[in-house]
């Protein structure tokens, strides 16, 4: 009599929506494995239509979507997919979320607002999601919005490494855009050899998204190279007006690096005509030509995720990809 035979073998699937498909490629080339065959569709009614070609049962399913413009559109579609996978029986099911949408909604400012980052959260839950793996969150907080684990990975190891390599010669001041994210300068110090920090004093209008007025800067940059880091770059207005600033108080130019480049217009032709040497961002949202310039570098960030991808499969360790130097 044949007895049915049982494997407890993992299957490490890589599922991607339509939002950002070169990095799911690169991602499943840096892992060795090929994206599942995927179909995806809007009916007349924009109603968006998923299926996935190959059998996805008992899988350990990794499903890629950066959230893009049209922004809304994609995060359902996300959505949409988890719901795919949790109904074909897929074992585990971990988002990857390369940007993650709506992020900045972290918190209530005033009144009657939402705290759209954690309806997000609540949602990839519902929808079926076991795990979340993002790429430089707005804010360390949101980790705490989803119920289950998140593994946050930083860029900033492949940004400072290639300014070090491009910029390492040149005595450098990191530069934070605002007084809120002078942790992250921190870290970008201690990569850099302990280059000394500065931030810039701003306002902003809670009543006019993307405007902001870069007031002063605190700290000293005369005679050096400024590195401005960041998170994101929206409309530009923010990053360039502080480029302005530092170059007003002396220094000897200016390089901006950021992770997520959103670059809603007018963004591409501020930067273009800043006063910055080069804007370096990753691949973390897709750059069609429009939103290229001669002084643009963009980095991979699919590395990055494939090795946290590995490392979850593998039951391994994220975080160790991320020891920073003391």
């Amino acid at each position: 009599m044949n007895s049915l035979k049982r494997t407890t073998e993992k299957n490490l699937m890589v599922l991607s929506g339509r939002a950002h498909p070169d990095l799911a490629e690169e991602i499943a080339d840096c892992l060795g494995i090929e994206l599942v065959p995927t179909t995806a569709y809007e009916f007349a009614n924009s109603e968006i239509y998923v299926r996935f070609e190959d059998s996805v049962r008992g899988s350990d399913a990794f499903v890629v979507q950066s959230h893009t413009a049209p922004i809304n559109e994609w995060i359902m579609e996300h959505f949409i997919m988890i719901d795919a996978l949790k109904r074909a029986s897929a074992k585990r099911i971990t988002v990857v979320l390369p940007f993650y949408g709506y992020a900045r909604q972290d918190k209530k400012h005033r009144g009657r607002e939402p705290i759209s980052a954690r309806l997000m959260a609540d949602l990839f839950k519902a929808a079926g999601a076991d795990r979340l793996i993002c790429v430089d969150l707005h804010t360390a907080q949101i980790q705490g919005f989803f119920d289950g684990p998140v593994d946050h990975l930083q860029a900033l190891p492949i940004l400072s490494d290639y300014v070090h390599e491009n910029y390492g010669d040149q005595p450098m001041t990191i530069v934070s855009p605002d007084a809120g994210r002078i942790k992250v300068a921190e870290q970008w110090s201690k990569r850099l050899g302990g280059a000394p920090l500065a931030f810039i004093h701003k306002t902003r209008d809670i009543n006019r998204p993307n405007r902001s007025v870069a007031n002063r800067l605190v700290g000293d940059v005369e005679g050096r190279l400024a590195i401005l880091v960041d998170d994101m770059i929206d409309s530009g207005g923010t990053i360039c007006q502080a480029a302005d600033a530092i170059m007003e108080a002396g220094a000897t130019g200016v390089v901006i690096a950021a992770t997520h480049a959103i670059f809603s217009d007018p963004a591409t032709q501020r930067l273009k005509d800043s006063v910055a040497a080069e804007v370096i961002v990753t691949n973390t949202l897709p750059l069609p030509p429009e939103r290229q310039f001669d002084k643009l570098t963009v980095l991979s960030i699919a590395p990055l995720i494939s090795q946290a991808i590995h490392e979850v499969f593998d039951d391994g360790s994220v975080t160790r990809l991320f020891d920073t130097p003391e």
